[in-house]
């Protein structure tokens, strides 16, 4: 990062506050938020809704310094102030909390300022900055803003916790907490081609819980640790920022932290999420409009694997009609190398012709064509190094960025060749061979590290970093220009999507999921970030036995497949062969997908806590009728239906295999049920 500096002289306009006595603890409320700075400004942060215990009743060391020398702990309350506030969020108010840290020749002036918005009742904003008012430099190794710890309850699971880090473990990022647990969960890099995330830790328990984050409008290489030592009886989460090289502070400056967050809430992590959205959006984050081609069900030719041929996709074509399916794409293999992505001639000896060959037999079919791209990666020897050599990502070490996947280099999204390649490269696949969209892929896309490139006349090497986004905005405003309703997937592989890429998509998708359960917790943080946004389950392959259809079309996810067809491609690695016992599988889904269009609808998110709930419920609305998906290996009890009216009478059916499961009152909506792995039913008023 460039370190953010003001001068003492010009840190503090307070003519505006209202003064308040230091005598007292300081109290900041917002819905149901309360937060207590003590005179030392430790403090405390607990939940006034009336079903939530105390997350803690002792005051902590919740915002400091890690100096060379010494780490800031007790501050001496010197001033506070309050003031009404109107900026690009909305109207509340701020709470000024200042005070003095003194140790030997060492001194410190600590100003928090904390605000609270009408529009968003239960999340407080901080920013924190710190004078160096000693009469020596300091050098700061890192800091720690919205450090909380929270008590354990007595559940034999004592947390569950959203964590949005990526790294080559494609872990989930929802997972339960228990003693003895660590992640860092760090936003820049983590391994050659894996980094970025959802800049948001959040922890809970089964009557409450907290998250933190940062709400700058670029990405960040901040940690969001949860740490939940064996010997402790609360778990900690907090946002640290470790400079790379350590930061002198000289006399007289400033030092301004990022701008953070807290929130509390009840049920599982869907509204902090959803409120974490809202706050960005209001600063200035802007979201892709709803593509309404990107809800149509998917057909990719992966099943064929790299060494497809012409024949493969075009075969298979008229499954792919005949089973409704409205897009067909083509995947990784056609390019001569990544970095070089006209038609590999040794595979396809007509070159482009063989490209617009395919393309148009999709188009025959009343298909739309989408294309695999993997873009910012560059071969050694490809073309683009060949003629742009400085158009690499150089790291700390000097080399090139390395991307593992794809054994490729980095090219740097600071570059301005990197830029005019892309657009070429858009131009080529769009215009010349015709696609309708694109399938973007690779985990190297979600997060760069900063550049080294001497050559190249950055402000500061993290300029990379913030510059990504940017990359992703040209990609797509680009593409909506020469295809108005073009269709742009980014596909990380395995990784939870930069928040800061998802402005620059019409499709998420659960990415190489290694589970059916990540297709549905990776459903549910989408929708509670980008709510009005199409989110592909990706191939059902990938999911639980190859065939769980149900975990995508419970989240409201567009269903996909990689089936081969009428045979196999004798050079891949395994069968995806669309079997006539297969086939009677994927036409009643994809036919129950055609018809009810889920994707589209309202997903309640808040209803369910994903983690302490059982069975493991989500719920989507369309029109006066609810859609409730459970899922569990073998459930036998009874169920309860929430977000019904107390009013009225409802029956609940099972959608899928034609029968009335339960007559409810609205008032009393449980039924006892019996399922293995899942059931979905529709639930609507009786009298419709």
């Amino acid at each position: 990062m460039r370190p953010i500096r003001v001068q003492i002289a010009i840190l503090l306009v307070l003519t505006s506050f209202s003064i308040v006595s230091c005598s007292k603890t300081v109290v900041v409320k917002s819905g149901d938020l309360q937060i207590e700075f003590d005179r030392e400004m430790y403090s405390r942060v607990n939940s006034l809704s009336a079903n939530t215990l105390p997350f803690n009743e002792s005051f902590q060391l919740t915002e400091f310094l890690q100096t060379k020398n010494f780490r800031t702990n007790s501050f001496k309350l010197e001033e506070t102030s309050v003031k009404q506030l109107s900026d690009e969020i909305g109207k509340g108010e701020e709470t000024l909390i200042k005070g003095s840290f003194r140790l030997n020749n060492s001194c410190l002036s600590k100003i928090v300022r904390v605000k609270t918005y009408d529009e968003f009742p239960g999340i407080a904003i901080f920013n924190v900055s710190y004078i160096n008012c000693g009469e020596e430099d300091l050098t700061v190794r890192f800091w720690m803003n919205n450090q909380y710890g929270i008590k354990s309850s007595d559940d034999s699971t004592l947390f569950w916790s959203f964590q949005g880090s990526s790294s080559s473990e494609r872990a989930d990022w929802v997972l339960p907490v228990s003693k003895g647990f660590y992640q860092e969960n760090f936003m820049g890099m983590n391994q050659s081609d894996y980094g970025g995330g959802i800049p948001v830790t959040d922890i809970w328990r089964r009557d409450g819980g907290i998250a933190v984050g940062h709400l700058e409008l670029v990405p960040r290489e901040v940690s969001l640790p949860v740490d939940f030592d064996k010997y402790s009886d609360y778990a900690q989460v907090g946002v640290k920022f470790q400079f790379v090289d350590p930061e002198v502070l000289d006399t007289g400056d400033t030092l301004a932290t990022f701008q953070t967050f807290v929130t509390v809430h009840t049920g599982d992590y869907f509204a902090s999420l959803q409120k974490f959205s809202e706050v960005m959006q209001f600063k200035g984050i802007k979201f892709a409009e709803s593509e309404p081609d990107a809800f149509e069900s998917v057909w990719c030719g992966w099943g064929y694997e790299r060494k497809f041929t012409a024949e493969n996709i075009i075969n298979t074509l008229p499954k792919v009609k005949e089973l409704g399916i409205k897009w067909a794409v083509i995947d990784d293999g056609f390019q001569i190398s990544e970095g070089d992505w006209r038609v590999d001639t040794q595979r396809f000896p007509g070159g482009t012709k063989d490209m617009k060959k395919m393309v148009d037999a999709i188009h025959d079919k009343g298909l739309k064509a989408k294309l695999w791209w993997a873009p910012l990666a560059a071969d050694p020897g490809s073309k683009v190094l060949e003629e742009n050599p400085d158009i690499l990502l150089i790291n700390k070490s000097g080399a090139p960025q390395y991307i593992t996947w794809w054994d490729s280099y980095y090219l740097s999204p600071a570059a301005d060749e990197t830029f005019k390649h892309t657009r070429e490269t858009l131009e080529m696949f769009l215009t010349e061979w015709g696609f309708d969209g694109l399938k973007m892929d690779g985990q190297h896309m979600n997060a760069v590290p900063a550049d080294y490139n001497w050559k190249r006349s950055l402000e500061y090497p993290a300029k990379s970093i913030e510059m990504l986004p940017e990359f992703f905005k040209m990609i797509y405003a680009t593409a909506r220009e020469i295809k108005p309703n073009a269709v742009v997937e980014n596909c990380p592989c395995g990784t939870c999507m930069s928040f800061y890429n998802m402005p620059y998509t019409n499709q998420t998708v659960s990415s190489d999921p290694t589970s059916s359960w990540q297709i549905r917790l990776k459903g549910k943080t989408y929708k509670a970030i980008m709510p009005h946004t199409a989110y592909y389950g990706d191939h059902v392959e990938l999911s639980d036995n190859g065939t769980d259809f149900a975990s995508s079309f419970g989240v409201g996810a567009v269903l996909g497949t990689k089936f081969t067809w009428p045979a196999d491609n004798p050079n891949q690695s395994q069968s995806f062969l669309l079997t006539p016992e297969k086939e009677e599988i994927w036409k009643k889904w994809f036919d129950l997908y055609h018809e009810k269009m889920l994707s589209k609808e309202k997903y309640l998110g808040e209803l369910y806590d994903i983690g302490f709930d059982k069975p493991e419920t989500h719920v989507i609305q369309k029109v006066d009728t609810l859609f409730y998906a459970f899922f569990d290996k073998g459930w036998r009890g009874d169920i309860e239906l929430r977000g019904l009216d107390k009013t009225t009478e409802y029956v609940a059916y099972d959608y899928l295999n034609k029968r009335q499961m339960a007559l409810l009152n609205g008032e009393n909506p449980v039924f006892n049920a019996e399922f293995d792995n899942f059931l979905l039913i529709a639930v609507f008023p009786s009298k419709k």
